[in-house]
């Protein structure tokens, strides 16, 4: 089954709402085999909104539409989808019922919000037990439209409890299977040549995409098809041939992201970490932490900004910064010690640069940046060279702190 997603609002537009509804359903859609083929974006106007529903009524088989279903005069999908699929607004008894138990003697029931109780005849109405806008699924010519609130909270709940289990019993969605695989060392033009030979014998029924970030490239292949069990197969059966492909710059089959890997590592060995962090104010330490359990290994961090603070709470020589430098490769393992040794850790990371856009110079450009990754007494450092404006500076040296921590401790954790 094939499905486009069609998302109502001008709020969504003109950048005032980020759409993460689109990135949910297309996630979810996907586990129950249903390809989504496409995502659009319409103004809250009659005429664009019923372009984009006969558009994709052509495509496809199923058609998520989110928006426009509050209680407002801009909301005008419910009289949109009674135009086209020709019929007409009646007052529902449950949805009001409903209503008036999400208002409850919070807000006063008014006749916007007793407005909401009109639904399309046509449609099979679904309850919203989260919200007061009703949710609409219609059937014609072998064809599904679902119409969702925008509200991400309402949205999520009734796809989740409603929606996709309506859609697994349909016998047609078939299979979608998915295998992910972390490469690390390689940019994606090597990785693309090393595996070439391979990617160009792989089954019709898989394909392979490239999904690069800093520092790292996510290998996916996605196996569609009506056997699961063949499919399965298939997939085990590349993912080997992949595997041996990549060796040591396979750092795991999942599509993890590397704080949790690093996390699960660290729990493994029963280690404790700390940050130490210039350059990257601290954003490794919120990558850590936005772990749900990151307290059993995670003991803190110290954003060592000026050479002070370096000086006063990392320990480190002023000697060293003296001869060698705030972004140095002395400095940084500096750092890395004085956090383990502050904090008690068993290992620490540590990272000092030239973030940008300024304060470069010829020796030390923009976008240069040491990183040190301690465990007991051994260590790594990594020297990242490349300026890609501010942002990407530091998400690149986040990731490559990160994949240095891994590295050491799988180098040197005997």
């Amino acid at each position: 089954m094939f499905a486009e997603i069609i998302t109502i609002g001008d709020e969504l537009l003109i950048g005032q709402v980020v759409d993460t509804n689109s990135a949910w359903i297309g996630h979810e859609l996907n586990n129950v085999g249903v390809e989504v083929l496409r995502v659009t974006s319409v103004r809250d106007r009659q005429n664009e909104i019923v372009d984009a529903l006969e558009s994709a009524m052509k495509r496809v088989d199923l058609v998520i539409v989110t928006g426009g279903l509050g209680p407002t005069k801009d909301d005008i999908t419910k009289k949109v989808l009674c135009d086209y699929f020709d019929t007409k607004l009646i007052f529902n008894d449950a949805v009001y019922a409903n209503i008036k138990r999400i208002l409850g003697n919070r807000i006063s029931m008014n006749d916007l919000n007793k407005s909401q109780a009109m639904v399309p005849e046509k449609c099979t109405v679904i309850n919203n037990r989260v919200g007061t806008a009703p949710i609409c699924w219609f059937e014609a010519n072998n064809k599904i439209l679902v119409s969702l609130p925008g509200v991400p909270q309402e949205m999520t709940t009734v796809m989740s409890e409603e929606i996709l289990p309506r859609l697994k019993n349909i016998a047609s969605l078939g299979n979608i299977i998915h295998r992910t695989f972390l490469v690390k060392n390689l940019p994606e033009s090597i990785l693309a040549e090393k595996i070439a030979s391979w990617e160009g014998q792989l089954p019709d029924s898989i394909k392979l995409a490239y999904l690069p970030k800093l520092g790292i490239v996510l290998l996916r292949l996605t196996a569609r098809g009506t056997d699961e069990n063949v499919l399965s197969d298939l997939l085990n059966e590349e993912s080997l041939k992949l595997k041996s492909i990549l060796g040591k710059d396979l750092l795991i089959d999942s599509d993890s992201p590397l704080e949790i890997i690093l996390g699960d590592k660290l729990k493994n060995l029963g280690l404790s970490i700390a940050t130490a962090e210039s350059c990257t104010g601290g954003s490794i330490a919120a990558r850590i932490t936005s772990i749900p359990g990151c307290s059993e290994y995670y003991k803190g961090g110290i954003v060592a900004y000026s050479n002070q603070v370096k000086i006063d709470l990392l320990e480190v020589s002023p000697a060293i910064l003296s001869a060698k430098g705030a972004v140095s490769e002395e400095t940084v393992i500096a750092m890395a010690k004085g956090a383990m040794k502050q904090l008690n850790v068993d290992c620490a990371i540590a990272t000092s640069g030239i973030a940008g856009p300024d304060g470069g110079t010829v020796d030390k450009p923009v976008g240069t940046i040491w990183i040190a990754a301690c465990y007991k007494e051994k260590q790594l450092t990594l020297k990242q060279e490349i300026n890609r404006g501010r942002a990407m500076n530091v998400e690149r040296a986040a990731n490559n702190a990160l994949l240095l921590m891994l590295e050491l401790l799988e180098t040197g954790k005997n």
